[in-house]
Parts: C-alpha cells; structure tokens; sequence
C-alpha cells in the first residue's frame, strides 16, 4: 500500500508540475513491488510444498 501511495504522489507532483518524470518513477516503483510480492509469494509456495503449513519453524528451513 505504500508503494502506491508513493507513485500516486510522484504522479501528482508530475501533473502539478508539467513534468513527465514522476510518471515514469510511478512505473519503476509499481514494478519493483510487483516483483517483491512475485518473491513473497513463491517463498510461500515453496513453504507450503515443504510441510503444508507456513509458520516460523518452516521458513527458518528455506535459509541457504
């Protein structure tokens, strides 16, 4: 959610400002948390493949 906001501000102060480099910054932040949730996501997969529950015990295991 913060990652939204963020952009919506950058997008603001772009229009505010007649200048197109917060839409661009809106674009590289809306990517960077679409991959961080892409990442969450798949440690939770792999948690849930490994003992079909997620808690602590069983992501302490996913450590390299």
């Amino acid at each position: 959610m913060m990652f939204f906001s963020i952009s919506l501000n950058f997008i603001f102060f772009s229009v505010y400002l007649y200048n197109s480099l917060g839409q661009v910054l809106c674009l590289f932040v809306i990517t960077s948390a679409a991959a961080e949730t892409s990442i969450c996501l798949s440690l939770l997969i792999t948690a849930c493949r490994l003992g079909n529950e997620v808690n602590y015990e069983s992501l302490i295991t996913l450590r390299g």
